[in-house]
C-alpha cells in the first residue's frame, strides 16, 4: 500500500450530507442511518482499518437495520472538527482519541490515556467495575455526547528522534508531536509539543517542522515511514500506557435508538477493542524485528533520570489538570484510585511474572 493513499486518504467525497441537528435517530431505507467520522485517514493500517471495520459489522450484525456511514479524516470535515460534528448533530458518531479534545475539558484526556497512567488491561476494569464509565458519561453528557470505548493500541513506545536524548536537558527546544497530557509533560521540560492529525505527521518530520513524534507503536509506525526522517526509536513512552479509542455518539442519537440497538452497538464496539488490541500485540514484535534488521533504526530505552523527569513534570500537570473543575478533580482522583489498586494488583501477578518469565527465557529487548 502506497504512504499517500493511506496518509492522504480516498478523495473529498463529493456532495457532503446537509448538516441537520438530530433529535431522534434519521431512518433511511427501513433502517436507522449512523454517519460516522474519524481521526484516522482512510485504509490507514491499524487505526484507520480498525474504525472502518467497526462501522462495517454494525451493518452486517444489524442485517441492515443500523445503516453505517463511514468518512475519514478529510472526507467529510477534518480530522480534529469531528468533535463538533457530532455534538452539534450533523454526524450521529466518531472514531477518535478522546485527548484531541483536551482543549475543551482536560478530563477528556483520561479517557484515551495520560502519563503514567492505566494500561488497557487496568483501563478496562476500571471502566467497567470502578466508576470510570460512569465519570466518563458525566463529561460527554456536558458536550451532548455518550462514548463507548472501541478499540485500544496499548502501551505505546516513547516516539521517534532525530537525535538520541541522553538527558532530559536533550529535550529543551525539541519541536514534538506529542497531543494530551503528556504534551504538556514535555512543555514543562523545556520542549514544544505539536499537535497534529495522523495523516499529516510525516510530512512535517522529514520538512524538518518537528524534530520528533510519538505515534503508537512498531506496527502501526511502519506504515507511516517515520524511519525514513529519524533514526532513534525510544520505549517506554510515559505517555500512553493503554491508549484508548473512543465512539462518540450524539447523546441525543443514542438516547433514541432502542434498547436493542444500543446493546448491538455496544457488542460491536467491544468486539472491537479486543480485535485492535489483540492486532496490534500479534503484529508489533514482528514489525519491530522489521524497522532495526531492515531499516536499521536504533532502538533506545529512556533513562531512569529522564523517565524521573517525566514523572516529576507529570505531577506538576497533574496539580493544574485538577484545579480545572470539580469534575476534573473528581476524575483524577477516580483515576488515581484505580492506578493504585487494580494497578498495585497487576504489579503483583501479570508485572511480576512477566518479568521473571523473561528473565528466564532471556525473553526482551
Amino acid at each position: 500500500m502506497e504512504r499517500r493513499k493511506f496518509l492522504k486518504g480516498a478523495a473529498l467525497t463529493a456532495g457532503a450530507a446537509a448538516s441537520t441537528t438530530l433529535a431522534a435517530p434519521a431512518i433511511a431505507q427501513g433502517g436507522k442511518e449512523l454517519v460516522i467520522v474519524s481521526t484516522w485517514p482512510r485504509d490507514f493500517p491499524g487505526l484507520g482499518l480498525s474504525a472502518q471495520r467497526l462501522a462495517a459489522r454494525i451493518t452486517e450484525l444489524s442485517e441492515g437495520r443500523i445503516n453505517t456511514e463511514y468518512f475519514a479524516a478529510g472526507e467529510r470535515v477534518g480530522a480534529f472538527d469531528s468533535f463538533d460534528e457530532v455534538a452539534s448533530g450533523n454526524a450521529q458518531a466518531y472514531v477518535a482519541a478522546d485527548y484531541y479534545w483536551k482543549g475543551k475539558h482536560p478530563g477528556w484526556a483520561f479517557f484515551t490515556s495520560v502519563p503514567f497512567g492505566l494500561t488497557n488491561a487496568e483501563r478496562s476494569a476500571w471502566l467497567k467495575y470502578g466508576g470510570g464509565q460512569e465519570l466518563w458519561d458525566e463529561l460527554a453528557a456536558e458536550f451532548g455526547l455518550k462514548c463507548l470505548v472501541a478499540g485500544s493500541t496499548g502501551t505505546q513506545m516513547g516516539g521517534w528522534f532525530n537525535k538520541e536524548i541522553e538527558t532530559a536537558d536533550d529535550l529543551k527546544g525539541l519541536k514534538m508531536r506529542i497531543p494530551g497530557l503528556g504534551g504538556d509533560v514535555m512543555a514543562k521540560l523545556g520542549a514544544s509539543p505539536v499537535s497534529l492529525p495522523g495523516g499529516q505527521i510525516y510530512e512535517n518530520l522529514v520538512s524538518g517542522a518537528i524534530d520528533a513524534t510519538e505515534w503508537v507503536g512498531p506496527y502501526n509506525d511502519y506504515f507511516m515511514k517515520f524511519y525514513e526522517a529519524a533514526k532513534y526509536y525510544y520505549y517506554p513512552g510515559f505517555h500512553e500506557p493503554g491508549g484508548n479509542i473512543s465512539f462518540g455518539f450524539n447523546k441525543a442519537f443514542w438516547d433514541g435508538l432502542t434498547d436493542w440497538e444500543r446493546a448491538l452497538i455496544d457488542t460491536c464496539a467491544r468486539e472491537e477493542h479486543a480485535n485492535q488490541m489483540d492486532e496490534t500485540n500479534a503484529n508489533n514484535g514482528a514489525y519491530l524485528n522489521r524497522l532495526v534488521t531492515e531499516h536499521g533504526i536504533e532502538l533506545k530505552q529512556f533513562s531512569e533520570e529522564i523517565y524521573d523527569s517525566f514523572g516529576e513534570a507529570s505531577a506538576e500537570v497533574f496539580d493544574e489538570t485538577r484545579q480545572h473543575s470539580d469534575l476534573a478533580n473528581r476524575i483524577y482522583e477516580a483515576f488515581d484510585q484505580a492506578r493504585h489498586e487494580i494497578g498495585g494488583w497487576m504489579a503483583v501477578a501479570d508485572v511480576a511474572f512477566s518479568v521473571q518469565r523473561n528473565r528466564v527465557l532471556e525473553i526482551g529487548a
